[in-house]
């Protein structure tokens, strides 16, 4: 196995380039912010922009925790990459994540200067001081379990990766601010994923009236439970999966919030009307 290094200060773009860099090498897994991510899926690991302070992001990072560095050995372990790609902000960081995973020594170091000017790279930088961002390199339904509802935005994005380089790589991203940034605290109400819930069972051709919503918080996300009155003419079951379906997409767009279960219940069922 081959161990390469991708260098850079924190916040000068290098997990929003890393997929760039690791396609150019041939190489198939990355190891970024404790985060183990094969073909823009988190196999292993917890991300250490979840962690409530700065100090506890870094030991994360280092995989300093003796259960979350074993969880990431085994992946490795069981999937055998051939080469894998260690993000960190310095020679010293990198090789430390190596040498806790019990990696290869790192046979090659790529710097962010050679793949961004100092423009995007300082654009970078103010991003991440004013606004707090960061990018995790997989989708955004890859990472909902661990930031149900911490979401700022999602990129569907073209890169170009300066310094002459123009080749189109498609690619989703994931922006978030992890939880030391925030100031305050981030949170959706109940009635808007309610309020969401009821609209889309109500555009559904074979409910007849919707009765209300009950919404379970956990630590993952949500559970709903929805009450509607069917149309006797109609199959139930497929109309009960068409409210789960509808309801589920809806509020996983509209506000990031991992949605677990959804249990709809036919309180009663009636002819309806089509006029």
């Amino acid at each position: 196995m081959q161990t390469i290094g991708f260098v850079g200060p924190s916040g000068t773009g290098k997990s929003y380039r890393s997929l760039y860099v690791a396609k150019q090498n041939k190489i198939h897994y990355i190891i970024d912010d404790g985060l183990l991510i094969n073909s823009k899926r988190i196999l292993a690991g917890s991300s250490a922009k979840r962690e409530k302070t700065k100090v506890a992001s870094i030991r994360r990072a280092l995989f300093t925790d003796a259960k979350h560095a074993s969880e990431v050995k085994a992946a490795i372990a069981k999937y055998a990459p051939d080469k894998i790609l260690i993000l960190g902000t310095s020679e010293r960081m990198i090789k430390r994540i190596a040498e806790a995973l019990d990696l290869p020594p790192v046979s090659q170091m790529i710097r962010i200067e050679e793949i961004a000017t100092p423009e995007e790279m300082e654009y970078a930088q103010k991003i991440r001081k004013e606004q707090g961002k960061h990018v995790i390199p997989v989708p955004t339904f890859e990472v909902k379990k661990d930031f149900s509802g911490y979401f700022i935005d999602t990129l569907k994005i073209i890169l170009n990766y300066g310094k002459g380089q123009q080749d189109a790589f498609h690619t989703e991203k994931t922006v978030v601010r992890p939880t030391y940034s925030y100031l305050g605290e981030y949170h959706i109400s109940n009635h808007v994923i309610t309020a969401l819930a009821k609209t889309e069972t109500l555009r559904i051709p074979h409910v007849v009236n919707y009765l209300k919503t009950s919404v379970y918080s956990h630590p993952a996300g949500v559970s709903l439970t929805v009450e509607i009155t069917a149309d006797l003419k109609q199959n139930l079951e497929l109309t009960g999966k068409e409210v789960q379906k509808a309801v589920k997409d809806s509020i996983e767009y509209y506000t990031s919030i991992n949605v677990l279960r959804i249990d709809v219940i036919v309180k009663a069922v009636e002819v309806k009307n089509e006029d």
